[in-house]
């Protein structure tokens, strides 16, 4: 394995933090739903999904800045059919791809994104990686990453 230096929301390099190294299985189980779009490839995608999640893993989130109330919020994309979703990240990399300028972004605990996903009333979920080996989880994936359905 290589090791790759990543810049984060402020330019800064860090060496390739180990919780987000290993969401290259994500990655890699997303490339391949992407190629092969089957029911199979779907299950497997969630389990390596559930499985980085028990991990502890992480993923990128990006922030909103703070509004009149002075709260940070996290961002959420609106697609053609009106859906509200939160965008989530493997790597910083795949959260570059956006071409936005700056985001500010921290990293958070997969479980947590997905309960606090579920706990928002008005959005439809979380889009992993939007720009690229992209998975939409609605909340119904959700609730089947987490063991809930």
């Amino acid at each position: 394995m290589s090791n790759h230096i990543s810049k984060n929301s402020a330019g800064q390099e860090s060496g390739a933090d180990d919780m987000l190294k290993k969401n290259e299985e994500i990655d890699r189980a997303l490339e391949v739903l992407q190629k092969q779009p089957t029911q199979e490839m779907l299950a497997h995608a969630l389990t390596v999904i559930r499985r980085r999640m028990k991990d502890g893993g992480q993923f990128i989130v990006s922030v909103d800045p703070p509004a009149g109330d002075g709260r940070i919020s996290l961002r959420a994309i609106k697609t053609e059919d009106g859906g509200r979703w939160w965008t989530a990240f493997t790597s910083f990399e795949e959260q570059s791809r956006g071409g936005d300028a700056v985001q500010s972004a921290f990293q958070a605990d997969i479980g947590q994104l997905f309960h606090a996903a579920l706990s928002v009333p008005e959005l439809d979920g979380i889009v992993i990686n939007p720009w690229n080996h992209t998975i939409r989880m609605d909340k119904a994936l959700i609730r089947i990453t987490l063991g809930e359905a």
